[in-house]
């Protein structure tokens, strides 16, 4: 996590409040690592938004709240970077193209062979 991702994630939800998520999002992206308090004000009004009402949604706690309920279940489903990755509900940890080859031909031999044994099961 960089260092402005809390407050940047704070701001887009702020934006949000005004109906300018993804346009706030977007912007932000493309801010690069040159991001700072200044970026984040600057794209406020660059967008039209309402300063007075996004400064003060910038300290809700509300907004807060949310952001940290959704970084503790992602540290619960073991999210450790974006993108996170599943497969049948597990994390796919190897991310190469081999890895998740090797994870989704292993999850389909489970279940074939859970498939099989359930067949045998009612034709035996």
């Amino acid at each position: 996590m960089h260092k402005f991702a809390y407050p940047a994630s704070v701001a887009a939800l702020a934006a949000e409040r005004q109906g300018k998520f993804w346009e706030y999002h977007d912007k932000l992206f493309a801010s690069g690592p040159g991001m700072s308090e200044t970026t984040i004000q600057d794209i406020a009004k660059e967008l039209g938004l309402d300063v007075e009402k996004f400064d003060k949604d910038l300290n809700d706690p509300a907004i807060h709240m949310l952001i940290s309920r959704d970084f503790n279940e992602g540290v619960q489903a073991e999210v450790n970077g974006t993108p996170a990755l599943y497969i049948n509900g597990k994390v796919v940890k190897n991310r190469s193209v081999e890895g998740i080859e090797q994870m989704i031909e292993a999850e389909i031999k489970k279940l074939t062979m859970n498939k099989d044994k359930k067949k045998g099961g009612k034709d035996g």
